[in-house]
């Protein structure tokens, strides 16, 4: 069995090392890959975003199974592209990855099928957007891209000034372009927030284990938001009660409301909630496997992914049991230093062994490239340092441990991952 996975981040990594562990020995192959990947798979230099060089090399290398991990090559239809060439495929159709790539498709979504989620507007122009906001005069508020904006399209505005200033970078000058020509501006609601990736097949839909997301890049939760610094799971605050309350509010209606809307969603579903006073709500949909939320979940699932992707694709999910283990994980990301902002790329990266890892923990690689024998830095998140245990703080205290042997010029990490 030979798969193809479509991306070149820490979460191709961790999915790749999971699909490692299955009874089926694949080969393993992946496009673009990046330094640590390619000690797990053969790595070819093709964009994820390059839809029919991906074909041309699925049918090339004769794969069995392409596995399309990132946002935008789910939003353009690579997924669509490869089953018309009968080439099997794991992640939504365009039409189903609608649910991430816009903001109102997924909010009148919501609304149409009563699945609970903060108050919000629609505006394709500024002017009656900021008529909007004086008229309601309440801070913070909350202003969304509709389209994807590598994760940084959702501006939380403290006052007025701050609101026009977002307003006029998304829809005037254009920042993300065409993801801004339309906005939503929500209402601020604060809570715990969670973060459930599910399995769907278009009518099943199979929750895997909880995690939390610390996205702000200073100790404290202090700092521009990022792409996310570390994860922990299970979630905290995410009590059995509440899942059974999300299973039937939200994550079985969402599945139901898609395949209504003709665009059954087959693949990873990503539930973000803010866990509310007025219960449980939808911050976010994701297409896809969250990073770096994939670090935690899949070294807690115990059945075979070959198994559920095959599940998933063929419309048999209810046939199979998922298991998962009772301990914990942690995932602790390094990053470049002035990342989120501007970064240096190239920094040599010491402490890892000729594969890339270290002993004693799980290291996913985000950012990294293979030079000379040596392991380079190549963007901003480098390396998530994972390890497991039977509980969190255990899992933090095994991974904080193991960053102090690894460097790079410029490494900066969060040091209180789990504990706020």
């Amino acid at each position: 069995m030979k798969i193809l996975m479509v991306g070149g981040g820490g979460r191709e990594h961790a999915l790749i090392k999971k699909l490692k562990e299955s009874r089926y020995a694949p080969e393993i192959i992946c496009a673009p890959g990046n330094g640590g990947i390619a000690c797990d798979a053969r790595c070819f230099d093709v964009s994820a975003e390059d839809i029919s060089g991906m074909v041309k090399l699925a049918k090339r290398e004769n794969v069995d199974l392409v596995f399309v991990a990132p946002d935008n090559p789910l939003a353009d239809g690579m997924v669509d592209e490869l089953e018309v060439e009968g080439i099997r495929a794991f992640g939504p159709t365009k039409a189903a990855a609608q649910i991430e790539a816009s903001k109102v498709f997924a909010k009148n979504l919501m609304k149409k099928y009563g699945i609970p989620t903060a108050g919000y507007e629609v505006f394709d122009n500024p002017q009656a957007a900021l008529e909007y906001i004086k008229s309601k005069n309440e801070f913070p508020t909350v202003i969304k891209a509709d389209g994807l904006a590598f994760g940084k399209g959702v501006i939380i505005a403290q006052s007025m000034s701050e609101a026009e200033t977002a307003i006029s970078s998304l829809m005037e000058d254009k920042i993300f372009g065409e993801s801004g020509s339309r906005i939503v501006i929500e209402q601020y609601i604060t809570g715990p927030e969670v973060s459930v990736l599910a399995f769907c097949d278009g009518k099943t839909v199979k929750p895997m284990v909880s995690s939390m997301d610390f996205k702000r890049v200073f100790d404290g939760n202090i700092g521009p938001n990022t792409g996310g610094m570390g994860t922990i799971s299970p979630n905290p605050y995410y009590t059995d009660e509440i899942a059974e309350i999300c299973m039937e509010k939200i994550f079985a209606p969402t599945v139901r409301a898609m395949a209504e809307e003709g665009r059954p969603f087959k693949g990873c579903l990503y539930f973000g909630l803010m866990l509310t006073d007025d219960g449980p709500k939808v911050i976010e949909y994701n297409s896809r496997f969250g990073d770096p939320e994939t670090q935690v979940v899949m070294p807690r699932l115990k059945t075979d992914l070959v198994d559920i992707i095959n599940a998933v694709i063929d419309e048999k999910l209810d046939e199979i049991d998922i298991e998962w283990d009772n301990g914990a994980a942690a995932c602790v990301v390094l990053a470049s230093g002035g990342y989120p902002g501007k970064f240096e790329k190239g920094m040599i990266i010491k402490g890892l062994d000729k594969s890339g890892g270290a002993e004693g923990v799980t290291v996913y690689h985000a950012g990294t490239k293979l030079s000379d024998g040596r392991f380079l830095t190549s963007s901003g998140r480098v390396l998530g340092i994972t390890a497991t245990a039977p509980t969190v703080d255990e899992a933090l205290e095994i991974a904080y441990a193991h960053i102090g042997k690894i460097s790079f010029n410029g490494m900066h990490f969060r040091t209180d991952i789990g504990k706020c």
